[in-house]
């Protein structure tokens, strides 16, 4: 009997429910006319803003369509004005993390809630439809999109040399592009703190496993290196200075393993990453070392993982909301006053995290 009495319940609220569901989706610019006793084409101007009806009147019409639950039909709107508010979103990462690795979870938050502020969607692109293989271009020119936020991607693959020199408005992440604005974490200035501060531990045997060759951010992360052990009147032998892809533990586990067995190993090692870190870190204990006793370490992004390894890891933390948020303004603003706009790169200040990962020593000048 209780059984039959909830089952009945459910059923109720479920045509309930569709019955809202119903007379949402229903509400059209007559019924709202209707309700406030004047023309659609009132209503269409009220919702569009347009001068020639009083603010008065607006207001009204816009409070009984809110009433209502109305929801203006983005094809329609797209078909009336041939604007989509729609941007498209490059994401291409080799390591396999995507989303889940806080870095670009991150951006691409910062992206989607400041882009909904200024009433624009996000989608991703792709380069199938139907069983049909298309290019980055063709899948933004297919659905229209009015701009795009390259957030990761080959940017020597043909298809995103293509889309950054198409007509498409597009703006670039952590990657400098002649024909777009980029929007680029201050890792000239995060890598000088981090040498600075190691320095000021009493190292002077420092160590640093780089990231990809080619990439803008490690050619700022390098030549920043460079240029503050030049100017802190350091000789650092080429050994120390290696290569590991960026978010792998493997490649940096392997350099890790490398440095330690030099005959005049490094005091202290600075990682692409804070995730591929943990590959070197995993070397340093099965070798019987202890951080910062034996070997000290240091990462980059300042993600909530490095905070909650033992010790604290000493990193550098990027401000990826804020990068995200001005990669949308800035790409809206292209799109919206293409006339004013210039290309730039747009620089977002990251942070040191002192941590406890790199250890006072004294120096051995």
């Amino acid at each position: 009997m209780e059984y039959s009495k909830s089952t009945k319940t459910i059923k109720q609220f479920q045509k309930q429910r569709f019955r809202y569901k119903l007379e949402v989706r229903m509400v059209s610019l007559k019924t709202i006319a209707q309700k406030c006793g004047v023309s659609t084409a009132t209503v269409s101007k009220a919702l569009n803003d347009q001068k020639d009806i009083s603010e008065e009147t607006k207001n009204r019409i816009r409070k009984t369509a809110e009433s209502l639950g109305y929801f203006p039909n983005a094809a329609a709107r797209a078909l009336k004005t041939n604007r989509s508010h729609n941007l498209g979103v490059l994401f291409e990462e080799e390591a396999g993390r995507g989303l889940t690795h806080e870095y670009f979870s991150g951006v691409l938050n910062g992206l989607k809630v400041q882009a909904e502020k200024l009433d624009y969607d996000i989608t991703f692109i792709n380069t199938c439809f139907e069983n049909r293989k298309m290019s980055y271009y063709e899948h933004c020119r297919y659905r229209n999109f009015e701009g795009v936020v390259i957030v990761c991607a080959n940017f020597d693959e043909p298809d995103v040399i293509e889309l950054m020199n198409s007509e498409i408005p597009v703006v670039t992440i952590d990657y400098v592009h002649h024909n777009c604005t980029a929007v680029t974490s201050n890792n000239i200035q995060g890598m000088e703190d981090l040498v600075k501060y190691i320095y000021s531990q009493g190292h002077r045997k420092i160590a640093y496993i780089h990231g990809q060759e080619g990439s803008s951010v490690t050619r700022d992360r390098l030549a920043s290196f460079y240029r503050t052990i030049d100017e802190l009147g350091l000789e650092i032998p080429d050994t120390y200075v290696r290569s590991a892809d960026y978010l792998e533990t493997k490649g940096s586990a392997k350099q890790t393993k490398e440095l330690l067995n030099l005959e005049d190993p490094p005091t202290c090692i600075i990682y692409p990453d804070d995730t591929s870190l943990i590959g070197g870190r995993n070397v340093i204990i099965e070798m019987g070392l202890r951080i910062p006793r034996d070997i000290s370490v240091a990462g980059y992004d300042g993600t909530m993982i490095s905070q909650l390894l033992y010790p604290k890891l000493t990193t550098i933390r990027q401000n990826t909301e804020i990068i995200g948020s001005e990669a949308a303004i800035r790409l809206v603003g292209t799109i919206e006053k293409p006339r004013t706009t210039l290309v730039e790169r747009v620089v977002i200040e990251g942070s040191l995290v002192p941590g406890q990962s790199v250890g006072a020593i004294q120096p051995k000048e």
